[in-house]
């Protein structure tokens, strides 16, 4: 099994991270990805060059800013995904840690390369929230 972390100090508070990664039904930030539906804890979407996703939330923590996800139905032959998402506070900056197993390995380049993209959305998305809320 692959462990792959990526861990990036982020120049926004951990509050206004958590309203983009926390809202699991939330896609602006995730690229490739249009629209994501949630019934029960079972959130689907359809992925660009992959296909029909459905991630199992296993764990969405508002007040310790936690979110922790396994992909349960995949088009790949994927046999175990296990990914967690954590915010730590840094007054007003935040450390944002991701973290995922996969298995087999051969996943692994795929999955950290989407990790690495998605990390990039996030920022976008809060840069454009921050020039948003600034104009108001």
């Amino acid at each position: 099994m692959k462990r792959i972390k990526l861990e990036e100090e982020l120049p926004f508070n951990s509050s206004d991270i958590w309203k983009v990664v926390g809202n699991v039904t939330r896609a602006d930030w995730l690229p490739s990805v249009d629209k994501i539906t949630l019934q029960d804890d079972i959130r689907s979407f359809a992925m660009e060059g992959v296909g029909d996703v459905q991630e199992k939330i296993l764990l969405c923590d508002d007040q310790n800013h936690r979110l922790q996800y396994s992909a349960i139905k995949t088009p790949s032959g994927i046999e175990h995904h296990l990914s967690t998402i954590q915010l730590t506070a840094l007054g007003e900056h935040c450390l944002f840690s991701w973290s995922t197993e996969i298995q087999p390995d051969e996943y692994a380049p795929i999955v950290e390369h989407g990790m690495k993209i998605s990390i990039a959305g996030l920022k976008a998305a809060l840069a454009l929230a921050a020039t948003q809320d600034a104009g108001s």
